[in-house]
């Protein structure tokens, strides 16, 4: 079986093309009048969906097979919505001297996202690590962020997000929780369906979540947000995610280590552990923040980036590791397969 190979020719991901294109057509053509109500309900409509696929995708077998590995999927949790916030509510020091008090938002509704499940999977497989353990902790977190990650926000974003309230709350229950429900009653009766035509369904997913950043951002442009973020402030913005990056990728390599995991597992902790959800994280903003959602999904569309970037190169350097020369190859399950497809998956990650 071949193992997967992360395209050296391709720097950035094809669906972030996308979804700048997507911004670029929402700043030139906004959506006004009859048309944005359009545009709202359909996006609305294209969440609900989103997260229902979702809820028919997750098998529970593997949920309760990945269980026995609880104290990986534990270190991973405790990363994505423990320290990933902590570091959030320590950059508020940088408000608003070096950031925007709403990129600031945005860059504290970042850290509270799950984690990503197909290029954690990918980068864990191209560095010969624990492809299964990657595959639960993804699916456990972004099970986990559908209820942790509203939660969060109320306690930490507050009214800061521009109109989050409890209102917001009922509508991450009704718009994501309930479809994400309704997927997993019904899966054993689509379930067949789904993996048959996971492709085409694939392109329903991403076509989904270019509405939403269509949506979010023709509001914004519409009401004048956008001009109230400088090159500079981007320019900082970046500065810190990176810095936010780094601090991950080291926490969550050597604290593994000093937990004592075997590499293959700290492989597995360190790309899930350090990654955050485009996916999930941007039907979340558009539900949470209204016409807020373009700042607020900004810093999460460049950290996304951003990481894919750094990671793949660490996925290339772990897998010349002599460490992982004297190590057996983890072999890629049949589940895994069928969701290791950079750039072309059910995930955008």
């Amino acid at each position: 079986m071949k193992r997967l190979q992360w395209p050296s020719w391709m720097p950035i991901d094809p669906y972030i093309l996308l979804l700048l294109g997507t911004v670029g057509l929402a700043a030139l053509f906004p959506a006004r009048g009859t048309g944005a109500d359009v545009a709202s309900g359909a996006s609305t409509a294209a969440i609900a969906f989103l997260f229902f696929l979702y809820g028919a995708r997750l098998s529970t077998r593997e949920a309760v097979e990945g269980l026995r590995h609880w104290r990986l999927h534990g270190t991973v949790l405790a990363c994505t919505f423990v320290i990933f916030p902590l570091l959030g509510l320590a950059a508020r020091g940088l408000e608003p001297v070096f950031l925007t008090h709403n990129l600031y938002t945005g860059l504290l509704f970042l850290t509270l996202v799950p984690s990503t499940i197909q290029s954690s999977i990918a980068f864990t497989s191209i560095a010969r690590g624990n492809v299964p353990a990657a595959i639960c902790a993804g699916s456990f977190s972004s099970l986990a962020g559908i209820v942790i990650t509203p939660l969060l926000a109320a306690s930490l974003l507050g009214n800061s997000g521009g109109g989050f309230s409890a209102d917001a709350l009922v509508k991450i229950v009704l718009q994501l929780l309930v479809p994400f429900m309704a997927g997993q009653v019904l899966r054993r009766w689509i379930g067949g369906f789904i993996t048959r035509h996971k492709k085409v369904l694939g392109y329903v997913d991403r076509g989904s979540i270019l509405l939403v950043v269509y949506t979010a951002f023709s509001e914004g442009m519409v009401k004048g947000i956008w001009h109230q973020v400088s090159p500079v402030r981007l320019a900082g913005l970046l500065v810190v995610e990176a810095a936010m990056l780094a601090v991950m990728l080291a926490l969550t390599w050597y604290g593994a280590k000093a937990l004592r995991f075997n590499r293959e597992d700290r492989i597995a902790i360190q790309f899930a552990g350090s990654k955050k959800s485009l996916a999930s994280g941007l039907p979340m903003a558009s539900v949470l923040f209204g016409a807020h959602a373009s700042l607020a999904v900004l810093p999460l569309m460049l950290f996304h980036q951003m990481q894919l970037m750094v990671c793949a190169v660490i996925a290339k350097r772990r897998a010349r590791d002599p460490e992982a020369a004297e190590t057996a190859t983890t072999p890629v399950p049949p589940v895994a397969e069928s969701r290791i497809s950079v750039g072309t998956g059910t995930r955008s990650g």
